[in-house]
């Protein structure tokens, strides 16, 4: 049950997904992007350091891993995802609350990221179901996330109200224990033909 109970340090080849702590705060300021919580569900952090520790806090809240998205090779920090609503009496949880500064965009970064948080979960924590989700207007989303392997469920519609009051249609994806092998080798291929680089 460790693994359901504290966030684990998951190394990459290119890529270290580090727990948050408030030592993060300055890379995940200067990482950050004003477009990135544009289709998020919570207002963006106010832009300072303070601000990024509380983000650092609601990240690392009980149900929530949160991590610094950090290249090996130098240490910066590049961005942040989670894994949360952990369910481990079902067995499942989501990965999200996803971003990278914008030159990390298309890269590495995010294949490797998911590649280890998904096997952590489904070879670590014995998840049955990995979920992932997104606004349904955020098409870089959820290209990404089909890119990824994982398939469409379907659109809540109207079921969360933005900051802004806009009603969100949430686009859902899945990842199951059958499909993790084919979803694991193509990450694992995808990687290799990037080979590092964007």
């Amino acid at each position: 049950m460790d693994d359901w109970e504290r966030p684990q340090t998951l190394e990459g080849r290119w890529v270290r997904l580090e727990p948050l702590e408030a030592r993060h705060a300055p890379g995940l300021l200067d990482a950050f992007d004003l477009e990135t919580f544009r289709y998020f569900t919570v207002p963006r952090p106010e832009m300072t350091v303070a601000g990024f520790e509380r983000l650092v806090q609601d990240r690392t809240a009980p149900g929530s891993f949160g991590y610094a998205v950090v290249l090996r090779e130098g240490g910066k920090v590049v961005g942040s995802s989670s894994m949360f609503d952990l369910n481990p009496a079902h067995r499942n949880l989501e990965i999200g609350h996803t971003w990278y500064a914008p030159q990390w965009r298309g890269t590495f970064v995010n294949p490797e990221s998911k590649l280890l948080m998904l096997r952590h979960a489904f070879e670590a924590m014995g998840c049955i179901r990995v979920q992932l989700k997104c606004d349904d207007r955020n098409e870089r989303s959820k290209a990404g996330i089909r890119k990824l392997g994982a398939k469409f469920e379907g659109v809540l519609r109207n079921n969360v109200v933005m900051p802004d009051g806009h009603r969100r249609q949430t686009a859902y994806f899945s990842v199951l224990p059958e499909e993790w092998p084919d979803v694991k080798a193509a990450l694992l291929n995808r990687l290799e033909h990037l080979g590092g680089q964007g």
